[in-house]
């Protein structure tokens, strides 16, 4: 890596760093301004704005002063972390040059290999500033495909009524006694005496037309507004009898539903305190008391009261008492007669006017029966208090309340307007003031109940201003104070300004158009700030009932329907709050609109409540509300949308919960239109989306439903589907097989759908090399579906693959019992047996995926480990069930008792090492021997007796000790005596990491199939999570965004002060301790985090130790990376070291593993593993997997004792090419250009090295083979920074300086007269290390090649002090390098003899957009 002073500057522009961390910084040394851009260094280094290199150093000195600000504002917004999209696929452009260092210190050399021309490209320029990708770390590595359990994912509530009431029937009793006022009470003069805004003293001409009867017309008119369909009967001043006939007959009619009984009670005196009300008797002589007690019997329940009179409290306190009493003797009735009828008196509703002991207003402006008039007429009640409550002269009369003009049920007229606005704001205000169960149950559960609720939020507003206070149960709370009320008394007020100029219009005197209420779209806008702003905690939205009235309107419908879409993105929570204020009828009936301009926004909200309640299933298919997606999804329709596809891969969910265990779905959706609609979808590369849940999609209507596979069949859905295997996108590939998997099953086997299947199987073999686990994991969920369905036929492959075994083990058995890694490699040929050449499941599919089961059931993923072997145990129990069971029990036990006697308990490492055959490590292949992978891999003590007791036996993702074989000392470190005789040498020391949501098997399970798949359910969550907004981590001020932000400046920190160094690095002593660990093993390979004060040491068999060298040295973890026995670590990378870094390992095995959080212990865990490499060649030197890591385009290159040179792409997580490496012997090493990534260069056991060219065709990817070494390649290192050295070096100690341009080497420098063990390059420094045979690390100087300094690692006291060098690491940036011995496990960090330095540096933070520059001096 490179500092800011390599490049002399030019035309007033410096090079730039593309190892700088994200942001530009300015350094200053020694007075010059160094590097003008301290661009970001990655992983994967890039070039921001450059210009034209100068060869001299006196150009840099002229130059220096001038201003850079255009190049450094192009810079100031600093892009954020993206995740990778592995959609983008292969990003050929998304990865800008590096830019290269020029020259050494006195500017004599120019950069390698041609590469100055990479950095005069604008485009890298603006590439670098906008682009910068983390891999595996999106969700499906995050929650490792698992969905989340459904109680902490999200809450099902209840939100549909299921116990909706209707009041079906009313009594309506007045106990007026018109002109004779009750002995209690004494009224004003003048006083309040209207009664339903009639006069009761004023008397009719017209027969029949009493006061009384008029009162009581007046009164009912008022309670049909509220509901039409209740039936209604006056009871005029009634007896005792007269009550009790009608209220039975009604509770008789009514049945359950409820029975309203609403009481005035102005001409008669008070509730009695031992609960009585008063009614009269026959002549009107006398009142007479009606026992509450008695009123609860003949009503019965559910029902509602309204007392509108004075200490109308006390009422509802005695009809409490009494329910109690009612309810303590039904109790005892029931114990007596268990059939006796049950009434719930908890089921009664009750409204009353004022409390005990307050009595009535009597003001004289007011009706006598102004409860009642706010409860029955609460426009005309409120507009009247408002008048009256006004202080400023107006023109307008109480008598004009009465004459707004238009209808109540138009809500274009201004009293329909007012009363729309007034039932908005009263359910708003209840939504807000109720517990949700309580608002449910008044304003949700029966309109009549509802209706005068609303209205009675009025009354406690108004009466209050009068002292009485109004009293209900169940009890509200006090909402006269809430702030909506200021908005409703702002909407009379624009009303009444306009009545007088509606009056005159109505009398015909003047054109006046009336002017709408803006109460709408304000609350409208008021919720659109609430989503902008406060929806961040959850915090529940006010005007979420008003958003629900405005969609009974025409006008503002589209607005409120984006906003509330708006909101039901921000997840569960938000959906069943929408559900529970009563969206969903509102939302149901739109589906039969055809308007356009709603379907995107229909399609998006109907996705959203879907996601959260799959119970939506049967409304769909009431009014084939589902045929309005099915449309939408067909590609042929429009959609007036930029996104559409978008727009369709939601309806593809829609029709896919639809579908989901609904056979009715399924059949109604069923056509040849979907099926081919689906699969036109799938040629959609730019939507992995719609790919994906157009498959999922097709799967959902396959289940179980054979007349849709036929449709599916004709359509050669099976073959379009298999097409998919190479798709860029993990999740596409995972529903294809989920789809593949559904479409298995038809139930009568024919010809044909056995080859319809069988074709299938064969076709999507191919993803066994799947780099996803996910991908892996739905093959697996594909082949146990087959295996179940062809189960005899696996019985058979199974029985013939255990024939062939028999041959193979007894045919090449090696005489050595300890090297029985090649045994396992020996492939079987017909010759052995002449019963081999005749199997019948020879080269068929079932032969084929039984191979790949045994395969899968040792895959890096423990999961998929765990799965397959539920699918092998399952198939082994059966042919152990089976009639072929006795030709098989023999061999089986023999073979068991071969593995069993083959594991020592424990190894005891030898004082030397000794001169054994080597071997390579097992990896199994398409041919793997069953056997050995069984009782090798397999592991299972319980399998000697009898298979059918092998799944209770030991768990399988352990692993038995198996012997280690040696190498040749000469071909790699030998194996070491253990410096701790207590924690001897072995496999599996320290716990293995396991994947997200692992669970290990339970053992005391049988085995069955098919194994259940959590795809759907997981790919489902998707549309829980909100769309809309960014991620938490791109919020500002989140805990995510301010720790990315405080990294991001900790990095353009340690980039500044190590940018000058490169001057110390070759002129002083590196000898200076910085830290001494004893790593418990033996240390093979090293690597430092470029940030981060991590050490990751890996031994040589499986053990990772994480050391924290910033103050003392601390081991911070220690984890099994899970490699079997025979096996080891060969390699080791930090990815994403710009934020939170990820540690990935690459072992003997061919296989790369992933882990995060790997310096936290008991916290790590597996993100990912796959088998990189298969089919490793066998040989007496072994490289094992050696791989190369390009941060900036997300590549893996992978390598080692194979004939290929493997690139995997992180993005995709699958290998997109093979390049052959033209060469019989191993690869050693590999090292890439990190800027462009195109060019690679590996070194060879020969000694052979050879550049390679992606831009190439696999056949002439070759593009250059040097063979000046002439034994195995150390290693051979590609600087990011500095001049960019091609460094390599072989076995003989001679290292030499490449340029690719050249046929030639540049430079030769014998580093060592002995064997050389390790070679270590510094990636800006222009020092590389040679660790020798003779316990010696030399640094040397690249550019002259002589020797700086050299130092000994110390080993302890009385420690061999000639032992070989192990293993060396420069650290990316710092002056320092680790180095380890052979047969010690201590290692040794040393940095470089720093002098102090007296510069300052200016470093530019980062705070969001605007840069700030801080001070910050250098330290050593």
């Amino acid at each position: 890596m490179r500092g800011s002073d390599d490049l002399p500057l030019r035309s007033g522009h410096a090079h730039p760093n593309p190892l700088a961390s994200h942001a530009p910084a300015r350094v200053q040394v020694n007075g010059l301004d160094a590097d003008a851009h301290l661009l970001h260094h990655r992983s994967s280094s890039r070039p921001g704005s450059s210009r034209n290199a100068s060869p001299t150093r006196t150009a840099m000195d002229e130059q220096a002063p001038v201003a850079r600000s255009a190049s450094i504002g192009a810079l100031s917004a600093r892009p954020g972390l993206l995740r990778a999209r592995s959609d983008f696929g292969p990003r050929q452009s998304a990865a800008p040059p590096e830019s290269a260092d020029e020259g050494s210190i006195d500017g004599h050399f120019k950069i390698r290999h041609g590469w100055d021309d990479q950095l005069n490209s604008e485009e890298y320029s603006n590439l670098l500033t906008s682009n910068f990708f983390m891999y595996y770390t999106d969700k499906k590595h995050e929650t490792g495909g698992h969905p989340k359990a459904e109680v902490s994912a999200f809450p099902v509530q209840e939100w549909r009524m299921r116990d909706r009431l209707k009041t079906v029937s009313a009594v309506l009793a007045l106990c007026l006694n018109i002109g004779v006022d009750p002995p209690d009470v004494i009224k004003t003069n003048p006083c309040a005496k209207d009664e339903c805004w009639i006069d009761p003293t004023v008397t009719s001409q017209t027969p029949g037309h009493t006061p009384m009867n008029q009162i009581g017309k007046a009164l009912q008119t008022q309670y049909e507004q509220l509901s039409m369909r209740t039936r209604y009967k006056l009871l005029l001043d009634p007896t005792t009898e007269e009550t009790r006939k009608y209220t039975s007959t009604l509770r008789r009619n009514a049945r359950n539903e409820r029975v309203l009984f609403h009481y005035n009670g102005h001409g008669v005196p008070k509730p009695t305190s031992s609960g009585e009300i008063w009614v009269f008797n026959r002549n009107y002589t006398q009142y007479i008391p009606l026992s509450l007690y008695d009123l609860q019997s003949w009503i019965g329940a559910p029902s509602l009261f309204v007392y509108d009179c004075s200490d109308a409290g006390l009422i509802i306190s005695n009809f409490n008492r009494f329910a109690e009493k009612h309810q303590s003797e039904f109790e005892e009735a029931r114990r007596r007669d268990p059939n006796t009828e049950y009434v719930d008196f908890s089921d009664c509703i009750h409204l009353a006017a004022c409390r005990e002991k307050e009595s009535l207003p009597t003001n004289p402006e007011l009706p006598a029966d102004i409860f009642t008039s706010c409860l029955t007429d609460p426009i005309t009640m409120a507009v009247q208090f408002f008048i009256l409550q006004n202080p400023l002269p107006t023109r307008i009369s109480l008598r004009d309340a009465h004459h707004i003009p238009g209808k109540v049920s138009e809500r274009r007229t201004p009293i329909g307007e007012l009363n729309w606005i007034f039932t908005a704001i009263t359910d708003t205000i209840a939504w807000n003031s109720l517990s949700k169960p309580l608002f449910k149950k008044l304003f949700r559960q029966d309109l009549m109940v509802a209706a005068l609720f609303r209205n009675y939020l009025l009354a406690q507003r108004i009466m209050r201003v009068y002292h009485c206070h109004p009293v209900s149960h169940p009890e509200i709370p006090q909402t006269h104070d809430h702030p909506l009320w200021r908005s409703w008394d702002l909407a009379v007020e624009l009303i009444l300004a306009q009545l007088p100029d509606l009056q005159a219009e109505a009398r015909g005197e003047k054109e006046y158009v009336y002017k709408h209420s803006e109460f709408f779209s304000e609350q409208l806008t008021a919720f659109e700030v609430y989503l902008t702003q406060g929806a961040v905690e959850q915090k529940i939205p006010e005007q979420l009932p008003i958003v629900l009235q405005v969609l009974l309107s025409q006008v503002h419908r589209l607005r409120a329907l984006i906003l509330l879409s708006s909101f039901l993105d921000h997840g569960p929570w938000a959906v069943n709050l929408a559900l529970s204020i009563g969206i969903f009828p509102y939302v149901l009936k739109l589906l039969q609109s055809q308007a356009n301009e709603l379907k995107p926004v229909m399609v998006f909200i109907w996705a959203r409540i879907l996601a959260v309640d799959q119970s939506c299933q049967a409304d769909l298919l009431k009014d084939n509300g589902y045929q309005y997606f099915i449309n939408i999804f067909n590609p042929n329709s429009g959609i007036p949308i930029q996104n559409a596809s978008e727009h369709r891969a939601m309806c593809a969910f829609i029709i896919s919960m639809f579908c989901k265990d609904y056979n009715q779905g399924q059949r109604a959706s069923l056509s040849t239109e979907l099926v081919e609609s689906c699969l036109d979808h799938l040629k959609d590369m730019q939507n992995p989306l719609l790919r994906q849940w157009s498959c999922l999609c097709l799967s959902k209507l396959w289940v179980n439903y054979e007349e849709a596979k036929w449709v599916g069949i004709r359509c050669m859905a099976h073959e379009r589907l298999c097409e998919l295997v190479v798709d860029p996108v993990a999740e596409v590939r995972a529903a294809m097989l989920h789809a593949l998997t559904s479409f298995l099953g038809i139930r009568d086997v024919t010809a044909q759908v056995a080859n319809i299947e069988e074709s299938i199987a064969s076709m999507v073999l191919v993803v066994t090399m799947d780099g996803n686990s996910m991908v892996r994991k739905e093959l697996l969920m594909f082949f146990s579906a087959f295996v179940a369905r062809y189960k005899s036929r696996f019985i058979v492959a199974a029985y013939e693959q255990f024939l062939m075994e028999r041959n193979a083990t007894t045919a090449t058995r090696p005489e050595d019992g300890h090297s029985d890694a090649l045994y396992m490699k020996v492939r079987p040929t017909s010759g052995h047996d002449s019963s081999v050449s005749s199997l019948c499941s020879q080269n068929t599919i079932y032969s084929a995926i039984w191979k790949e089961l045994l395969v899968m059931s040792v895959d890096p993923h423990p999961e998929i480990a765990k799965d397959s072997g539920i699918v092998v145990d399952h198939i082994l129990i059966a042919l152990f069930e089976s009639p072929l069971a006795k030709h098989v029990q023999p061999h089986f036990e023999e073979a068991a008792k071969a593995m069993s006697a083959a594991r020592p308990t424990r190894r005891v490492p030898d004082e030397a090492p000794t001169l054994q055959k080597s071997t390579n490590p097992p990896t199994p292949t398409k041919d793997s021997s069953y056997l050995s992978l069984f009782g090798g891999m397999r592991k299972s003590t319980s399998v000697g007796a009898s298979l059918k007791s092998l799944w209770a036996g030991q768990d399988p993702t352990t692993s038995p000790q198996k012997p280690l074989s040696r190498l040749k000392p000469e071909d790699v470190p030998a194996t070491t005596t253990d410096s701790r005789p207590q924690t001897p040498e072995k496999y599996h020391v320290e716990e293995e990491p396991k994947s997200r949501g692992f669970r290990p098997r339970d053992m005391s399970q049988k085995p069955e199939l098919p194994l259940r798949s959590v795809f759907f359910e997981w790919s489902v969550e998707y549309f829980r999570e909100p769309q809309m907004k960014p991620t938490e981590a791109d919020e500002p001020g989140s805990t995510d965004y301010n720790g990315r932000l405080w990294r991001r400046n900790r990095n353009d920190k340690i980039i500044a002060e190590t940018q000058p160094q490169k001057e110390v690095a070759v002129s002083n002593r590196w000898d200076v301790p910085r830290g001494y660990f004893d790593n418990l093993s033996q240390p093979m390979k090293m690597c430092f985090h470029q940030f981060e004060d991590h050490l990751v040491v890996t031994d040589n068999r499986d053990t990772v130790n994480i050391i924290d060298y910033s103050k003392t040295v601390v081991r911070n973890n220690c984890f099994s990376n899970g490699n079997p026995p025979d096996s080891k670590i060969t390699d080791v990378r930090f990815i994403n070291e710009d934020d939170q870094a990820l540690l990935m390992t690459g072992s003997s095995d061919g296989v790369i593993r992933i882990f995060r959080n790997y310096d936290r212990k008991g916290a790590t865990e597996l993100v990912t593993g796959f088998r990189a490499l298969t089919d490793l060649v066998p040989s007496n030197k072994n490289a094992g997997l050696v791989f190369d890591w390009q941060q900036g385009r997300g590549l893996v290159l992978v390598a080692g004792d194979v004939k290929v040179i493997r690139v995997w792409n992180a993005g995709t997580e699958v290998c997109t090419s093979d390049l052959p490496a033209r060469s019989g012997s191993c690869i050693t090493s590999l090292t890439s250009d990190q800027v462009e990534g195109d060019v690679f260069v590996a070194g060879f056991g020969d000694g052979a090295i050879r550049v390679y060219d992606q831009r190439q065709k696999p056949a002439t990817a070759m593009v250059k083979v040097w063979k000046e070494h002439k034994q195995w390649i150390t290693n051979v290192h590609l600087q990011r920074g500095g001049q960019r050295e091609l460094v390599s070096g072989c076995r003989s100690g001679e290292v030499k300086l490449w340029d690719i341009r050249m046929d030639r080497s540049v430079k030769t420098i014998l580093a060592t007269t002995d064997h050389l063990r390790t070679l270590s390059v510094h990636e800006h420094a222009p020092v590389f290390a040679t660790g020798t045979q003779k316990h010696r690390v030399k640094i040397f100087n690249i550019h002259s090649g002589q020797p700086v300094s050299y130092f000994e690692p110390y080993s302890g006291f009385l420690r061999d002090r000639s032992a070989p060098i192990a293993a060396t690491a420069f650290h990316p940036h710092r002056l320092m390098i680790a180095a380890a011995a052979l047969h010690d496990n201590h290692v040794n960090i040393f940095a470089c003899n720093e002098p102090k330095q007296f510069a300052l540096k200016t470093v530019k933070l980062w705070d969001g957009p605007t840069p700030i520059s801080s001070r910050a001096s250098t330290t050593s």
